[in-house]
């Protein structure tokens, strides 16, 4: 899916000072705030949409990255893509422009009452790629083995609704309040509930499927986009398709590790590919045309008279893109005169005839013609 511009996203100009873009931002987030849309799935779209925005528009050097090359410069330097911000990156980062800790001020917000929020385990996984999909980028289709949501009790870990007691730690607030003497006085703090992870209330009967995890193992088809132009050993990650959390909370992050299938003929370099082109002797003297390899499809090539062995030859724009910038490389065409190793009495006979370095040094001005022209004569 194309992705919509930035600065549409955030409703300001290209040349928004960064206290504009944080304002537009704030209004955005406190509009689509989890807390103020429970369970609205677009709404927590627009939220993270609008945080992936900021983050970048409020870097200057993302920023600059973005007005130059779009969405191809940031995508994979932020960490977010191939699935954007998680609830827990945007808290993190920006939990200070809501106002409260992260929370939403005056909204009975979760976050800002102190719950301990569970995170899944991140995963990774690799993914081979051939040369024609680096070329033009791909759409995966990955299957991941993980943890997913009990579906008997949608993850709570309760057998059902009833299943619960207060928390006689917290009195079901969910935190609690610790008094310490000091030198100063008495200072107070506020921290989760140890016993009951901030919910306020205790599991009193557990799921049977889920033994009161919440989760069990399962599978997910995973489907990502892999931009053009990636390299071996690159990584990205795809938010909140890694394994589920324990009782709800905020599933891990699947990390996607490229790897590279060995062409049979190309040989990568960079956004460069190297090709060694093996020809004879007659068709290095008296040139040729010739088919060679390209990643799509043979393209034909045509060889001067007097090519020498190791000459390259630069085929513009037959290479690779370079992620995050725009361009290709080249195809180079590496020029190998075949030597046979075993000749026949007839070829011994016709190459002695020709035998350059007794009977004929040509000398590249004075005597390429005449050169030319004997060769011609003998084969």
């Amino acid at each position: 899916m194309t992705k919509r511009d930035y600065y549409e996203i955030l409703g300001v100009t290209k040349d928004a000072s960064k206290a504009e873009l944080k304002k537009a931002y704030r209004q955005i987030a406190l509009l689509n705030h989890p807390d103020k849309n429970p369970g609205n799935k677009a709404a927590e779209d627009k939220f993270k949409e609008a945080a992936e925005a900021y983050d970048v528009l409020s870097s200057d050097e993302k920023r600059a990255k973005y007005d130059r090359f779009g969405h191809a410069g940031v995508d994979g330097s932020n960490g977010y893509s191939g699935g954007g911000m998680s609830m827990d990156d945007i808290f993190s980062h920006f939990g200070d422009i809501f106002g409260g800790f992260g929370g939403f001020s005056g909204f009975g917000s979760s976050r800002s009452s102190g719950r301990r929020v569970n995170k899944g385990d991140n995963l990774r996984v690799k993914v081979k790629l051939n040369l024609s999909e680096i070329l033009h980028g791909a759409e995966k289709k990955i299957k991941v083995t993980k943890h997913v949501k009990c579906n008997k009790c949608s993850g709570t870990g309760a057998a059902n609704s009833s299943s619960y007691s207060t928390c006689t730690t917290c009195n079901g607030s969910g935190h609690v309040i610790r008094i310490q003497n000091t030198i100063l006085g008495q200072m107070q703090s506020t921290s989760v509930c140890p016993t009951c992870g901030g919910d306020g209330k205790i599991i009193t009967q557990k799921c049977d499927a889920c033994y009161g995890e919440g989760i069990v193992k399962g599978e997910e088809v995973v489907q990502i986009s892999v931009p053009a132009g990636v390299a071996e050993g690159m990584q990205m990650k795809v938010s909140e398709k890694g394994s589920a959390a324990r009782r709800g909370g905020v599933n891990g992050d699947l990390l996607v590790v490229f790897e590279e299938e060995e062409h049979p003929e190309l040989i990568r370099d960079e956004e460069d590919l190297l090709y060694n082109l093996f020809i004879s002797f007659p068709d290095a003297a008296l040139g040729t045309s010739i088919e060679v390899p390209t990643i799509e499809g043979k393209v034909k090539i045509k060889i001067i008279p007097g090519t020498q062995a190791g000459k390259i030859l630069r085929l513009k724009g037959k290479g690779l893109p370079t992620y995050g910038r725009y361009g290709k490389g080249d195809l180079l065409v590496k020029v190998n005169v075949w030597v046979p190793q075993n000749l026949t009495k007839e070829e011994a006979k016709t190459l002695e005839k020709l035998n350059i370095s007794s009977n004929f040094t040509p000398n590249p001005g004075k005597d390429e013609k005449s050169f030319f022209d004997k060769v011609k004569d003998i084969f």
